[in-house]
């Protein structure tokens, strides 16, 4: 179906941000954090922000927040409602989302954090921040996830115990787009997969054989920190694929001057638009 007309009714700009270590020093979870986290000035922020600002997303996936008040330094509740996961952590996923779009949270998947049986001496992983939204009479499903670093690019049964964890995490992923699908639902997964994704990559082939998918970042490489693959993806599923504006596909890299920390990731961006709910044909 074709769309000619775009209106902010029915347009919604995606976007997922790893801000590295985004904590409120007030917090008082702050004095936990690691030694070597980034340390940011005000000015930091405040350059932060106005990057938030300028970026102009409806929704903003987030990883590593700390806590909702870190997030509304750059997201102030004037404009967005900030929710995050329930995990007993720093790093948080969690999403802003324009103040007059309605949504829900449910229940986060826990399972991502394939160490919560593990021994004490593992740091637990982030869940999955799980929310449903309502725009223009559709609704998307969003998962927000923070995937296990150390396996970029090695097969998924490499002797690395990170891919392992990886590929764990990846069953998860299978089971939750298999869940959407049963439903009907138009879905998109985004974050920070740790994983220079493809359309070839077996990790993304075992969600592919479940069902058909976008991975928006396919076949491009990231102009963030000075030109590289990404590992922030956005995955489009469902009623979703129609959706995407074709090449809206946006890269926001972050200019830092000498002496300013900001972060070590870009945000990426892709545009849909939503048809209304009596132009969407049924399944």
């Amino acid at each position: 179906m074709c769309f000619t007309s775009a209106t902010a009714a029915d347009t919604l700009k995606l976007s997922t941000w790893n801000l590295d270590w985004l904590l409120d020093p007030a917090h008082p979870g702050y004095a936990q954090a690691p030694p070597d986290i980034p340390h940011r000035t005000p000015a930091d922020i405040s350059s932060l922000a106005s990057y938030a600002t300028h970026l102009h997303a409806d929704v903003v996936a987030l990883q590593e927040i700390e806590s909702p008040a870190s997030a509304g330094q750059l997201f102030p509740l004037a404009r967005y409602h900030l929710s995050i996961s329930q995990d007993h952590v720093l790093q948080h996923t969690a999403l802003a989302v324009r103040a007059d779009i309605p949504f829900e949270q449910n229940p986060d998947v826990t399972a991502l954090d394939t160490y919560a049986t593990a021994p004490v001496t593992h740091h637990h992983l982030r869940s999955g921040l799980d929310i449903t939204l309502h725009q223009n009479g559709q609704t998307l499903r969003i998962l927000i996830v923070h995937l296990k670093a150390g396996c970029p690019d090695n097969l998924p049964h490499a002797t690395r115990p990170t891919c392992a964890t990886l590929w764990q995490q990846f069953a998860v992923l299978d089971d939750w787009v298999a869940t959407r699908t049963q439903h009907h639902e138009a879905f998109a997964i985004m974050g920070d997969f740790n994983r220079h994704l493809t359309v070839h990559d077996p990790l993304f082939l075992t969600l592919l054989r479940i069902a058909p998918l976008d991975l928006v970042t396919a076949g491009t490489a990231s102009p963030c920190q000075n030109g590289s693959y990404f590992i922030d993806h956005i995955i489009l599923g469902g009623a979703a694929r129609a959706w995407k504006i074709p090449n809206s596909l946006r890269v926001t890299p972050l200019a830092e001057e000498a002496g300013q920390t900001l972060s070590d990731h870009c945000p990426v961006s892709i545009t849909l638009q939503l048809p209304s709910a009596k132009e969407q044909p049924q399944p």
